[in-house]
């Protein structure tokens, strides 16, 4: 089973005795089978985890100085036979000044020894008492357990055979300066970013913590991995809570309790190759200056390739909505800003008369709908400025056309009704089809037909036609060229399907009166459907897009994580049996991803010419900037792995 490039990182808080080497290496080893259990890969231990952080002037009594070497090699042999890499805090005394340390051993050896760069200078913990910063370290190497081992805080340790999984440490204090040491290692290459710390607890600290934690990951494009204290140190003058966070690009993947005494285990699962691929489409990292600044120290192949483990990461089933209803209502209510703002700013630069939509009684013309009002209200004209046309086809529902109809008039925008279906009819005549032929061409006759009417309108009234088409039509070209796939501005082009219904749900709830809540209401309960194609005896839709292409929510997550994180189908379906579980078969993801990548490549035609749109989400198919494609791309290689996981 392949592991798909996710490394298992582990942030771990022994139990500890301040001054008790020999008992904190115990709790030590410990820890280290736990984590060798639950098959981590790396693991780091809080700072001076050996000794303790809060031994005071006991730092400067040789007794236990020895006693921390001394456990420091028992802590290395116990790494022996063992495939993780192993980051533990340690004070070294290297020729007359004492460094705080962090460690970093594997397979019975001590690869390497970062001191800690900045030390705090405050009342109750005064580091420079005790020890000296990196700069003042004199040598490069260190000669420990007969062996010579690389110090400094110039150090980078590179993974064997792959050059992308690099990983660099930094100690408590390093991360709370203006400019981390961990910032300089990123740049350097470094994806994992390792904190042994005690950072004692008050009042509000945590959160702060875990915002800088979150925010330095984010700032990194990495995963960051902070192992704190626990209530084990002294509490002579403060209490420490044993607080681990593990984030990776700004998301927190895993917190511990805190204020333990026992032992504890954090984990989780780094997504490298998503981060690399984050950082290859910034850019931000492509210079590589830094790395020729440090030295490179090789750690071996942590753990066997292609192991079977259960994923230790939440993974979304709706990546595009936020799972937080407080963090949600603030998404939807900045997409209806940005929508807004965009088209505030066509009009007036335009100096455009009306803005003409066709409204059918789906969400998407809805949301539309919605924006254009805003928009007017916001300059400070009419509603009635949005010119709302419906146009009943052959498949228009008593349901939808009740909807769009009263909706209108809800908020206020000037109604026209115009029925097509004469219209239809007159061409299938002129083309020589058969109406009671329902294919393609009957279809997009009346998606063509209802784009001529609205550009025909916007022309006699001095208008643009606002289009209702969204992100994830866009990725699987569910839109009809130069039918409801073109106009004069897309406001809806930038949101996918699954966060539509909200955006118009946060609407409903926060800006329409009774009237309009409950048409609104009404749109979101009703099924998607193109409604081309007659309804059934009782009056029903019986075109569902959903039955033909499959749910939304699983195209929506195909297209995050392939755009997102440049994942390939094996991964992709890999992260949605994770997400989805008992939800959908093997069988049915793997149908889906097909008709994904299929309708992916082969309609990319459609997305070369869009029309203008704002982009509001980090996932946007605009031709100009965000996703540049052939439209004559073969699509072989992403067909072909998808028909191997069938």
């Amino acid at each position: 089973m392949q592991n798909f490039g996710f490394a298992r990182v582990a942030a771990g808080s022994p139990e500890l005795r301040v001054a008790d080497c020999e008992f904190n290496t115990t709790q030590i080893i410990e820890v280290i089978r736990q984590a060798q259990e639950q098959q981590a890969e790396y693991l780091v231990l809080p700072e001076l985890c050996i000794t303790g952080y809060t031994c005071a002037d006991l730092f400067l009594q040789q007794t236990l100085l020895d006693a921390a070497l001394q456990s420091l090699l028992k802590l290395a042999a116990a790494t022996e036979g063992r495939q993780l890499v192993v980051i533990a805090g340690v004070p070294l005394s290297i020729k007359g000044r004492l460094f705080n340390c962090a460690a970093v051993l594997q397979r019975g050896k001590i690869l390497g020894i970062v001191p800690k760069t900045c030390l705090p200078g405050y009342s109750e913990f005064y580091e420079p008492r005790w020890f000296a910063e990196a700069e003042e370290l004199e040598v490069t190497e260190l000669r420990i357990g007969g062996s010579s081992v690389p110090i400094g805080k110039d150090l980078i340790f590179v993974h064997e055979d792959n050059d992308n999984l690099s990983f660099g440490v930094e100690i408590c204090e390093d991360l709370w300066v203006p400019v981390p040491p961990s910032s300089l290692l990123a740049q350097a290459g470094a994806v994992l970013l390792f904190n042994p710390s005690a950072s004692n607890e008050l009042v509000g600290k945590a959160d702060y913590r875990r915002q800088l934690v979150s925010s330095q990951s984010a700032s990194c494009v990495a995963a960051y991995v902070y192992a704190g204290a626990n209530a084990g140190e002294s509490t002579t003058d403060v209490v420490f809570g044993g607080h681990s966070l593990i984030a990776e690009n700004g998301q927190l993947l895993a917190e511990s309790e805190r204020f333990t005494f026992e032992s504890r285990l954090t984990i989780a699962d780094i997504d490298v190759p998503r981060l690399q691929y984050s950082r290859t489409v910034m850019g931000t990292f492509r210079s590589g200056k830094g790395r020729r600044n440090y030295r490179e120290i090789t750690y071996a192949e942590p753990a066997p390739q292609n192991m079977e483990r259960k994923l230790k990461r939440m993974v979304a089933m709706n990546p595009f909505v936020p799972g937080n209803p407080q963090q949600r209502d603030e998404r939807c209510r900045e997409i209806l800003s940005i929508q807004t703002s965009g088209l505030m700013k066509r009009i007036r630069h335009i100096g455009t008369k009306q803005a003409v939509i066709g409204i059918s009684g789906g969400l998407d013309s809805t949301l539309a709908l919605l924006v254009a009002v805003r928009a007017m209200e916001q300059l400070g004209r009419p509603a009635s400025d949005v010119l709302a046309v419906t146009m009943p086809g052959f498949g228009t529902t008593n349901r939808t056309y009740d909807n769009a109809v009263g909706l209108i008039k809800a908020l206020g925008a000037s109604l026209m009704v115009v029925d097509i279906k004469e219209a239809c009819l007159q061409h299938f005549k002129d083309i020589g089809h058969d109406k009671d032929v329902h294919d393609l061409t009957y279809e997009n006759v009346q998606a063509r037909e209802r784009t001529q009417i609205l550009m025909d309108l916007a022309n006699k009234n001095g208008g643009i036609v606002i289009g209702t088409g969204d992100l994830s039509e866009l990725a699987l070209g569910w839109c009809t060229y130069n039918g409801d796939h073109m106009s004069m501005y897309s406001v809806n082009s930038g949101i996918p399907k699954t966060l539509i219904q909200y955006v118009v749900r946060w609407y409903a709830d926060h800006e329409a009166d009774a009237t309009a809540e409950k048409l609104l209401t009404s749109i979101i309960e009703t099924g998607i459907s193109p409604e081309l194609l007659p309804p059934s005896a009782t009056g029903e839709i019986v075109q569902l897009t959903e039955d033909i292409l499959g749910p939304y929510i699983v195209h929506d997550f195909f297209l995050y994580y392939m755009l997102r994180t440049g994942a390939g189908p094996a991964k992709i379906l890999h992260l949605a049996q994770h997400a989805f579980g008992d939800g959908y078969t093997r069988e049915q993801l793997v149908g889906w991803l097909r008709v994904f990548v299929n309708r992916f490549f082969t309609q990319q035609f459609k997305r070369s010419c869009l029309p203008d749109g704002p982009k509001v989400g980090t996932v946007s198919l605009s031709p100009r900037g965000d996703w540049r494609m052939p439209s004559d791309a073969s699509a072989a290689l992403w067909q072909r792995e998808v028909e191997q996981l069938g």
